[in-house]
């Protein structure tokens, strides 16, 4: 008895199925690796400029971290510096596509305290955004940087982190 497999089965042949292949190769190629640069570029420069405006006044930054927005477990002054580094360190490692999956789980586990630690206890901070940048932190941490990165640059030369 003959079994059948997946790929002993016959695809769809005919214009409209080369087409839809076609669509296919070009989104992997092409649209798949603007798409996780843009993406990439787009949470390093939301939380850059946070870390920025921390590093600025790093007092403030406590202040906030104090009377605004305490973060549970964590003394305000931690907080402040915690927060700081992880913006800026992080998102120059998301932006440059450089160990991404590593640098996009802190900045991951800091939308999730935005949103469900901070935005429980002030509403002004639940904002449908934050998910946003959920949804896209954990794609870059599962799926990797993209082929437009310092991580794939470094992946043919043995760099573990793609």
């Amino acid at each position: 008895m003959a079994t059948t497999t997946l790929s002993t089965v016959p695809g769809p042949t005919g214009a409209l199925a080369s087409l839809a292949r076609a669509y296919v190769r070009f989104g992997e190629a092409w649209a798949a690796p603007v798409l996780f640069l843009t993406i990439r570029i787009w949470m390093a420069e939301i939380f850059f400029r946070s870390g920025l405006l921390k590093l600025a006044d790093l007092d403030a930054a406590t202040f906030l971290f104090t009377d605004v927005h305490p973060v549970p477990l964590l003394p305000p002054w931690l907080a402040a510096y915690l927060a700081t580094a992880i913006e800026l360190g992080c998102s120059t490692l998301l932006a440059l596509g450089l160990a991404a999956r590593l640098a996009a789980l802190p900045m991951l586990a800091m939308a999730l305290v935005i949103q469900f630690v901070v935005g429980t206890s002030d509403p002004s901070f639940w904002a449908t955004e934050h998910f946003y940048w959920m949804f896209l932190l954990a794609l870059v941490a599962c799926k990797g940087a993209g082929t437009l990165s310092l991580d794939r640059l470094l992946a043919a030369r043995g760099w573990p982190l793609t």
